[in-house]
């Protein structure tokens, strides 16, 4: 007779959920901004930055995302110093969020002060992709709670998303100093932002796809799945 399956502990379920819902989110962001603003104008038209969209009708949407990751982050509770560097993401995500840059905005409609605020959303942005970067660097890569180490895959895996994050900042930080119709031709900010937030959001669901198959799999004992659970 085949064992019944075990029920994962609910705390192991809720950060599952949480790694999923942030994995998630940021997956479906660029492609929801893209799709819609193509079907609100019936164009193709891609601006120069992700964060451009708050400023299209797709506001609403851009908003209500971030702040959903924000509060997915602040509310991702499962050791020190994930919970620490968590909650600070999480106000970055707000504060992206609620300071609107001043790229996509129409011309001669921003003040001083707008400027100020997109000063504010740009250093959020930048400390949040780098802060991003961070747990897929060095915390993702650690053994779990009980000791138990990544497999080898997974730690390359979460270093080549914490790569690809960095070298994103990198380039979108050095594409500030290449002519202003250069960067609206190429767009090197939006495909930057783009590539950071794949790969931010694929190492959450794939954080999130080892508690999955755990919380399944009825083969293990309870030792095994336990460690699993909180990898």
């Amino acid at each position: 007779m085949n064992p019944e399956p075990r029920k994962p502990p609910q705390d192991a379920v809720t950060v599952r959920h949480l790694r999923l819902g942030i994995g998630s989110v940021g997956i479906a962001l660029p492609v929801v901004l893209v799709v819609g603003h193509l079907v609100a104008t019936r164009r193709l038209t891609l601006l120069d930055s992700l964060s451009g969209y708050y400023h299209t009708e797709l506001r609403d949407v851009f908003v209500g995302a971030l702040c959903a990751v924000g509060v997915f982050l602040i509310a991702y509770r499962y050791r020190w110093p994930d919970d620490a560097l968590g909650t600070v993401a999480g106000v970055l995500a707000i504060a992206v969020a609620l300071f609107p840059t001043t790229v996509g905005a129409a011309a001669g409609t921003t003040s001083q002060s707008d400027r100020w605020v997109g000063v504010v959303h740009q250093v959020a942005a930048a400390a949040l992709f780098a802060l991003l970067a961070v747990f897929c660097l060095a915390l993702f890569t650690r053994p779990d709670r009980v000791g138990v180490p990544p497999s080898p895959s997974a730690v390359r895996f979460y270093r080549a998303c914490g790569g690809v994050i960095l070298v994103a900042i990198a380039v979108a930080l050095a594409s500030t100093q290449l002519p202003a119709d250069v960067r609206h031709t190429l767009k090197p900010v939006l495909w930057s932002e783009t590539l950071a937030v794949f790969a931010f959001g694929a190492a959450w669901v794939a954080k999130s796809d080892a508690l999955f198959r755990a919380a399944g799999d009825g083969s293990k004992d309870p030792g095994e799945a336990s460690r699993d659970l909180v990898a």
